[in-house]
């Protein structure tokens, strides 16, 4: 999946095949991949209303293995890895011994003393590097497996019935956030209930050389429910609705996950010491006495689309900062993320707007996400 050469964005393995459809290609994360084959607002309302087909084999993979991988990952991760059932996935982070988010990851266990460890693209050589390091002294192994994998992604209402049709593993019983290794039209695959689009969907983990051949059969089978390629544009604007956080700009290192929302993934209960323990705990009581600015969500009044770093004002301060920001092809409206004061984060907030070149436009405090799909 490298590239021949060094100083170019890497290659999936499915980098002909969206040339072959026109994609529009973008430098994601040292990544060369397909911003958008057509309309990205068409691409967004398929995954809304029937299916996309994502190539999503820029994202890290790492493999934790040995008689310690699980005392490992509880060292080194701020979740209890331990209480993870076979063939069950947990969303959890990495952070730093200062608390500060290095990443935030899924995290599969494949076997009894094997786990997956799925890191976000821009980060995923971090996040090898910390495993490794946190790795001394356990009898585990931390193995970068980058190369070894093609991840391919369907998602959308039709996605169960596109996949059913080419795998006699059990969809049915396979439940959110749980992996089961099976064959997809003759690829065997680790077929994961995961995604990133709020919809239901799936994930699939193969060999780099049947991407393409799974890719085509995935086509051809959703031709008739309405599959269509998707890019890496359609796939923010469905997570921004879904209130799902992007790392860099909801999550950096200069927020622990308390101050992101999401201290609920932080597990003190669990057994033994980890990583950014004591600082974590520190910013759990911070919260709790004063809570620091909230993320929010915001929908526009008006057209406009603020952008990440524009400023939240009201009565003329600014009260906090837009994090991520594009049009809804959902609700029609512009609409953003932002950290507020947590004076100004109760939905229905009134008199807040957000600095777009000088114009304070009107905005709408909302609870997140925007989107939440009907079950």
């Amino acid at each position: 999946m490298s590239s021949t050469e060094p100083d170019r964005p890497r290659r999936t393995a499915l980098d002909a095949l969206h040339r072959s459809l026109g994609a529009t290609m973008t430098d994601f994360a040292g990544w060369d991949m397909p911003l958008r084959y057509g309309s990205e607002r068409d691409e967004h309302n398929a995954v809304r209303t029937k299916a996309g087909l994502f190539d999503l084999s820029h994202m890290g993979e790492i493999t934790v293995t040995g008689p310690q991988a699980v005392a490992l990952l509880n060292h080194a991760l701020v979740g209890n890895i331990a209480t993870v059932g076979l063939g069950r996935a947990r969303y959890t982070m990495i952070c730093q011994a200062d608390g500060g988010i290095l990443d935030d990851l899924i995290v599969y266990r494949l076997g009894e003393t094997e786990y997956l460890v799925v890191a976000n693209a821009s980060n995923a050589q971090v996040v090898l590097d910390a495993l490794t390091e946190r790795a001394a002294g356990f009898d585990a192994e931390v193995r970068d497996d980058r190369d070894s994998y093609a991840l391919l992604a369907v998602q959308g209402p039709e996605s169960a019935g596109i996949l059913k049709s080419l795998t006699d593993a059990d969809l049915e019983g396979l439940k959110y956030y749980a992996g089961l290794p099976g064959t997809v039209a003759g690829v065997p695959a680790l077929i994961a209930r995961t995604g990133y689009t709020g919809e239901d969907g799936f994930e699939l983990f193969v060999a780099p050389g049947d991407a393409e051949k799974l890719w085509q059969a995935l086509t051809e089978a959703g031709a008739d429910a309405g599959l269509v390629p998707c890019g890496l544009s359609c796939r923010d604007t469905l997570r921004l609705e879904a209130g799902m956080p992007l790392y860099g700009h909801e999550l950096s290192t200069s927020l622990t996950p308390f101050d992101a929302g999401l201290g609920r993934v932080v597990k003190f209960e669990k057994e033994g010491d980890f990583v950014g323990r004591e600082a974590l705990l520190a910013a759990a009581e911070r919260a709790a006495a004063e809570p620091p600015r909230v993320l929010v969500g915001l929908v526009a009044e008006g057209r406009r689309v603020p952008r990440a770093g524009y400023a939240v004002v009201a009565g003329g301060e600014v009260i906090g900062e837009i994090t991520s920001g594009a049009p809804s092809p959902t609700l029609g409206k512009p609409i953003a993320m932002a950290y507020v004061d947590a004076a100004h984060a109760a939905p229905g907030t009134a008199g807040v707007g957000v600095d777009i070149r000088g114009n304070h436009e009107p905005y709408e405090v909302v609870a997140l996400p925007f989107y939440k799909r009907q079950k």
